[in-house]
């Protein structure tokens, strides 16, 4: 390989290496925080010593990683540490609640357990409302390398500054995408495929809300997009299958695409095809 290229090639890593968080490292904090929070996922028991030992060790761990971004944050390390970890039960008691909703809601939820260890929406969800919390302290760069850990291993890609509220269903998951100002109200559900997005996609955008809102007990069902953001879907509103959505709709509304489906005996197309012949 050529010299000068080798030499270009170290000192670009060296530098991008020196001011982020080791991906693999921020994994693994983010195992050790969900395993801690449900220690069933990991088939696991903790003593109250013990948790309060972890937690220690993971706000330490916090640290390390934020630390490599300390130039391009606002408040000190400790004090961001300091916050997400003091934030952390409330975004539990949170937690507990998404899951009694899928449990209450779902027809094929036996248990709690089942929601934790076995719901992509749900471990999605934690993910997400722990990111959030960084999110909202200002830490760059790794709030959305959480985020794509938990995209990569359930196929739902949720921004870690989409403001999610209270007792949130995702149902299946696979391919949801919501975006950074997004703004979800209680007790919403979700199918697979719901893209909650921006019309225009500018760099000049950046600072600006762009996202739509979905206000109090609304259902988004499979392959629905939503974008703009000046859309809010009014309370208590049913979002049909497939519908494309920028504009606002009032609270009560069902929304839902006009389309006919025929169906066809098979077997006659098949004989008129054969009588040609």
């Amino acid at each position: 390989m050529n010299q000068s290229f080798s030499s270009m090639l170290d000192g670009i890593n060296d530098s991008y290496c020196s001011e982020v968080p080791p991906i693999l490292n921020t994994h693994k904090f983010i195992d050790g925080i969900v395993h801690l929070l449900f220690p069933i996922m990991e088939n696991n028991k903790w003593e109250r010593e013990e948790i309060e030992q972890r937690f220690n060790e993971m706000q330490l761990s916090l640290q390390t990683l934020i630390e490599p971004l300390a130039k391009n944050l606002e408040k000190s390390i400790e004090e961001i540490s300091h916050n997400v970890f003091e934030n952390i039960p409330a975004a539990y008691e949170m937690l507990v609640e998404d899951a009694k909703t899928i449990l209450d809601d779902d027809p094929a939820a036996n248990c709690l357990e089942e929601v934790v260890t076995c719901y992509p929406g749900f471990y999605a969800l934690t993910i997400h409302r722990l990111a959030h919390l960084l999110f909202q302290e200002g830490v760059p760069f790794l709030p959305r390398v959480m985020s794509e850990y938990a995209h990569g291993k359930t196929g739902i890609d949720i921004h870690p500054g989409a403001t999610i509220g209270r007792s949130f269903y995702i149902d299946h998951g696979t391919g949801i995408v919501i975006g950074e100002t997004a703004i979800i109200g209680n007790h919403v559900k979700i199918y697979q495929g719901v893209t909650l997005g921006a019309r225009f996609v500018e760099k000049r955008l950046k600072h600006t809300k762009r996202h739509p809102t979905i206000e109090d007990n609304v259902i988004l069902y499979a392959g629905s997009t939503i974008l703009g953001k000046d859309t809010v879907v009014g309370h208590d509103t049913t979002i049909g299958g497939n519908v494309w959505l920028t504009a606002s709709v009032p609270a009560y509304s069902t929304v839902y695409r006009h389309q006919q489906s025929v169906v066809k005996d098979s077997r006659k197309i098949s004989q008129g095809s054969n009588n040609e012949n």
